[in-house]
């Protein structure tokens, strides 16, 4: 287990190395100057050598892989520079909008798994019938939905025509109710089809048969299966949350709620790109992180995980 781990580190390591390096590389041939971009937002004509002074603050006349070598080191630190809009701390804007952004996320999730579990149960128990052909039916409309066009319908009717709850912002609780069901569109139906799949393969394997042999009831056998279907599917759950962090950047910014995705869609219009950076940059690591998790728990799970990932003739050397 202790070698699975680390080789898994080194992967996670060479992961976000790798995509600084490509984020770096596209910011610095990116066509618009960020000098010029930088005196523009602060309302200043851009002349030659406020351009040239501008660079040399931005420390942008130097090499390439000095600027990159700095720009690193000042990552490991925790400092991602300063935005060229506010001129504040990157790490400070990001950590700003990085927990609403991860409330809406949870939310989302929950919302996801307690339709896709119930529905995913409901299509194996009954599969190729009619309830299943009924709901993966409504849960192929529901995904189908852009969630730009979904949250408006969503505010038109829950807040507009019924009141429930307001359209926007985060001063009541319940106002995270509408981004929240939105956001989980788009992953239910997804969810839903992989419970639904890992049951019905799992309900063919021959320990379901000895289970009903020995007068086990069908709820029991279910739930069974259920977690078996589960840990199969460990790693597709384990990046839920990056994912969903990840695609709320439209229903952001429809509600018109801080978070991580309207930072970043901000800050491309204005060409900041140290903010842009930083935001792929968060993103990768949480999508690379939260994939080690969920292969360190599903190598616990499964032994054959761990042996796997070394091919005998490293077994037999590290033995």
């Amino acid at each position: 287990m202790l070698g699975f781990l680390l080789k898994r580190l080194v992967i996670f390591a060479l992961t976000l190395l790798g995509v600084s390096l490509v984020v770096f590389s596209l910011a610095a041939i990116s066509p618009s100057d960020p000098a010029e971009v930088a005196i523009r937002l602060n309302a200043m004509v851009p002349t030659p050598e406020l351009v040239a002074e501008m660079r040399s603050e931005l420390g942008l006349d130097r090499p390439f892989f000095v600027r990159y070598a700095d720009w690193l080191t000042g990552i490991l630190r925790g400092d991602f520079g300063k935005s060229f809009v506010t001129g504040l701390p990157v790490a400070e804007e990001i950590a700003r909008v990085f927990w609403p952004t991860v409330r809406l996320a949870l939310a989302a999730l929950f919302i996801t798994l307690a339709t896709a579990v119930p529905a995913g149960i409901l299509c194996a128990k009954y599969e190729g019938r009619l309830p299943d052909r009924l709901m993966r039916g409504a849960i192929f409309l529901s995904s189908s939905m852009p969630a730009f066009w979904a949250g408006l319908l969503f505010i038109w009717l829950f807040s507009l025509e019924l009141g429930w709850v307001p359209t926007s912002g985060m001063r009541e609780p319940s106002a995270i109710v509408l981004p929240a069901l939105t956001l989980s569109l788009a992953y239910s139906g997804t969810y839903v089809r992989l419970i639904r799949s890992a049951m019905v393969r799992t309900a063919d394997e021959d320990w379901v048969v000895f289970a009903r042999s020995r007068g086990l009831s069908e709820g029991r056998i279910t739930l069974r299966i259920l977690v078996n279907s589960l840990a199969s599917s460990i790693t597709a759950l384990g990046i839920s949350i990056p994912k969903l962090m990840a695609g709320a950047f439209v229903v952001e910014n429809i509600f018109a709620r801080p978070g991580l995705g309207r930072l970043c869609v901000t800050a491309i219009f204005n060409r900041d790109l140290p903010v842009v950076e930083a935001y792929v940059l968060v993103m990768a690591a949480l999508f690379a992180g939260f994939g080690l998790l969920a292969d360190v728990a599903e190598a616990m799970l499964d032994p054959s995980r761990r042996t796997a990932a070394f091919p005998a003739k490293e077994r037999e050397g590290a033995a």
